[in-house]
């Protein structure tokens, strides 16, 4: 199957689906974005426009506000929130598209979204950053060095349509990777987003300039880090990426530096700014309540 020939929904026009978009019509695949209120409007009058090297640009896309149970595509890449997931998959339920593309965090498994779409699931995550100022996208897509789009079969097995996902994405010149256990990645990785981005928005409130420079603040996401790391393990769950194994053994001293570090970083000032909060604040408490029932479920109290 040629990649080009391949229809794409993406379900969600935020920073990730705009940035998906980007790329894969600029690669000349069929793209179709679902949006709603506010963006959909915007897109159909303005088309989707993003920043590139300090310029605003704007390119054509396709935008839907309303899914047709037969209208088909070859995959439907579902990109909100963790605390949307659900509901954007029920909106995905009856729809007849055989390939639905989570690339969302997870942090308590699969059960509750295979019992919605069954086996048409397959989990990803982006490789992609970035935010929407006055309806301009200013995206980033780091080098395949530090991070890159990825998926796999919740089986493990590296399948036809995964690979067929894998020659799209060669398509459009995204770097990718198939992970044989996502469930293991993506619950890492939310417990790594739990410790850094609830630390910065404490109590609903985002952390003062001042206070998210002490090493006070570096020490907290160190211990939160640690903590939920080990209480994974003792669930039954790999660390993956394995290069983060190392982090429960590591010398606290050495990891409040490094976040010291990246505490002073443009992209952790980003992060506190008000729309980013209330968004990620209301994802991160989602993710935290759902692996504390996971956690429990395997009878592990992090605390």
């Amino acid at each position: 199957m040629s990649a080009k020939q391949n229809r794409v929904l993406i379900f969600g026009a935020g920073v990730i689906g705009s940035a998906y978009a980007i790329k894969f019509i600029e690669a000349g695949i069929d793209v179709t974005l679902f949006a709603r209120s506010n963006r959909f409007t915007t897109l159909k009058e303005k088309g989707l426009q993003y920043n590139e090297k300090g310029a605003v640009k704007s390119i054509k896309v396709n935008v839907i506000d309303t899914l047709e149970n037969d209208d088909v595509y070859d995959f439907i890449f579902v990109t909100v929130r963790y605390d949307r997931s659900e509901s954007a998959l029920l909106a995905l339920k009856d729809n007849q598209s055989k390939n639905i593309v989570t690339m969302i965090s997870n942090s308590n498994g699969f059960s509750s979204w295979l019992d919605i779409v069954g086996d048409r699931l397959l989990p990803a995550f982006p490789g992609a950053g970035g935010q929407i100022k006055e309806g301009i996208l200013y995206a980033r897509f780091p080098p395949k060095v530090l991070v890159a789009t990825m998926f796999g079969e919740i089986s493990g097995l590296v399948t036809e349509r995964t690979e067929n996902l894998a020659k799209l994405f060669e398509t459009a010149k995204l770097p990718y990777a198939i992970n044989q256990d996502m469930k293991a990645y993506l619950i890492t990785h939310s417990v790594s987003d739990i410790a850094m981005i609830s630390v910065l928005h404490s109590e609903d409130k985002i952390i003062d300039e001042k206070t998210v420079k002490t090493r006070k603040t570096a020490h907290k996401i160190t211990i939160t880090l640690k903590t939920y790391l080990k209480a994974i393990q003792k669930a039954g769950i790999a660390i993956n990426p394995s290069v983060l194994k190392i982090v429960p053994k590591f010398p606290n001293l050495i990891l409040d530096v490094f976040f010291m570090i990246w505490l002073r970083t443009k992209m952790v000032k980003n992060m506190m700014l008000p729309d980013y909060a209330i968004s990620a604040n209301n994802e991160m408490v989602q993710l935290n309540n759902d692996l504390l029932k996971f956690l429990n479920q395997n009878d592990i109290d992090p605390v």
